[in-house]
């Protein structure tokens, strides 16, 4: 399960459009330098519902082909933990042209790199080739959509690797799950929110042939789909591998959605975790998030860069510069993404380890600290700075990987807001918010009624206690 693109590889793939205003235009104001950046988007739906976007960039030989589907753990059947994420790794083990494993081979023989992810509300696959391999990659994702090669021995082989990948990721690693795979459990009421996405070993065993090819012929199908090209392509052309590859693969009866919208929290929850594996204790801390795309969202946003995102933050500056309790407080919004690629109920949350002489009560008097004179320091300088910070981190993300950021961007948007163009005015939107709405977004949200304390108790510390 991928959870995050990385660091960037390339140099920001952006058009900056930089304008002077005329000096003999100017009327008793100072010119200024205006500094946007702006992604290339073209959007458009085929007969059968898929939506495409393509984003044309030649800055380098190599083009992503990235296809999302609207289907994430989030509204996996019940009794079918981990189904979503155990139905990412059949998508790799053959379709009608291509055989075990050979969607793989084709991709890295022809010099590309693939991958794909199960979030809480997608499961995406996409690769990154030479361009000139670009309609290759077409036509192999088509053949996957069009039907998988559904056996008893491929789901016997691939339940037994996702088992062994909970094994080796959560069960029998310190840590292992902590905090974005517990938390949302702990969190959240709605079991579509709150089950282990990850999978209970049981209801991985319990899967079966009908169940895959169910869950196929209802999700995997281009009205359930986007699909975006980034880089170096020719619009033409690639418009028409599309409709060649993709326009004759019919569309599914898409199920009405299930219900999963999160009760609202009244009282702080706090919860414990016995960890064997783990040396210190550690501690998350989570709050419920506003609805998506509102103004009070876009300040949550503005909130997280000014609390935990960077050395500036203020709770970085608390617990690691003044007290020194930690050397690394890190958190966000969508643990398992960004702010902007989900669509149901979402936690902001940051977690740390802190050393055994130190208590937990100790650690959440610091954060009240902080937490209580939060309002007192939001003002407008401030909000710019975060602003700044966002900026930076959307180069960061859409210009990484070859721009493989951006592909995803343009699918989340295309799936759950219809347009892919709101990559071009995140900046904007954030901009909108003034210290009024942020300070009213911290009395509604981060309060105390709305957290949830989450702490690992290492009980390999304790146990090196008594040996000693």
């Amino acid at each position: 399960m991928k959870l995050k693109v990385g660091m960037s590889l390339l140099p920001l793939l952006f058009l900056f459009i930089f304008g002077c205003q005329n000096q003999n235009e100017k009327k008793n104001t100072d010119s200024k330098e205006v500094a946007q950046f702006k992604v290339p988007v073209e959007y458009y739906t085929l007969d059968n519902g898929l939506k495409v976007i393509l984003s044309q960039d030649k800055t380098s030989p190599t083009a992503i082909v990235a296809l999302y589907y609207n289907i994430g753990f989030r509204i996996e059947p019940k009794d079918r933990t981990g189904f979503a994420h155990l139905f990412e790794h059949m998508m790799f083990q053959g379709s009608k042209n291509l055989g075990k494993m050979e969607f793989i081979k084709l991709v890295q023989e022809n010099g590309g790199v693939l991958n794909g992810s199960t979030r809480f509300d997608f499961t995406n696959y996409f690769e990154i080739v030479p361009s000139h391999k670009l309609e290759t990659m077409l036509w192999a994702e088509a053949d996957r959509m069009r039907g998988l090669d559904i056996t008893q021995e491929n789901l016997t082989n691939q339940q037994g690797v996702v088992k062994n990948e909970v094994k080796v990721n959560v069960l029998n690693q310190p840590y292992g799950g902590f905090p974005w795979l517990d938390m949302p459990q702990y969190a959240n009421s709605n079991w579509y929110n709150a089950h282990n996405f990850y999978g209970d070993l049981e209801d991985l065993d319990a899967a079966n042939l009908e169940d895959v090819s169910s869950f196929f012929k209802t999700y995997y199908a281009p009205n359930n789909a986007a699909l975006s090209i980034v880089g170096d392509f020719e619009m033409d052309e690639t418009k028409a591998w599309i409709q060649k590859y993709f326009e004759d693969i019919p569309a599914s009866d898409l199920p009405a959605k299930p219900d999963i919208s999160e009760p609202k929290q009244t009282e702080e929850k706090t919860f414990i975790k016995n960890d064997a594996l783990a040396n210190k204790p550690a501690i998350a801390l989570a709050y419920h998030m506003p609805q998506r795309n509102s103004p009070e969202y876009f300040a949550m946003g503005l909130l997280d860069q000014i609390l935990v995102q960077g050395d500036n933050s203020l709770l970085a500056q608390k617990l690691e510069k003044e007290k020194g309790f930690t050397s690394n407080v890190s958190g966000g919004i969508n643990y398992l993404g960004n702010m902007f690629n989900y669509q149901g109920p979402m936690l902001w949350m940051y977690d740390l380890t802190y050393d055994n002489d130190t208590s937990k009560e100790e650690i959440l008097t610091a954060i009240d600290e902080v937490m209580n004179g939060l309002k007192d320091s939001i003002d407008q300088p401030t909000i710019d700075r975060a602003i700044v910070k966002i900026r930076s981190q959307l180069y960061d993300d859409i210009g990484g990987t070859f721009g493989l950021g951006r592909a995803d961007l343009l699918c989340a948007f295309a799936l759950f807001d219809d347009n892919p163009e709101r990559i071009n005015t995140l900046e904007d939107s954030f901009k909108e918010i003034t210290p009024e709405i942020v300070k009213k977004t911290i009395d509604e949200y981060l309060t105390k009624t709305n957290r949830t304390v989450l702490t690992v108790n290492p009980l390999l510390a304790e146990n090196d206690k008594t040996k000693s």
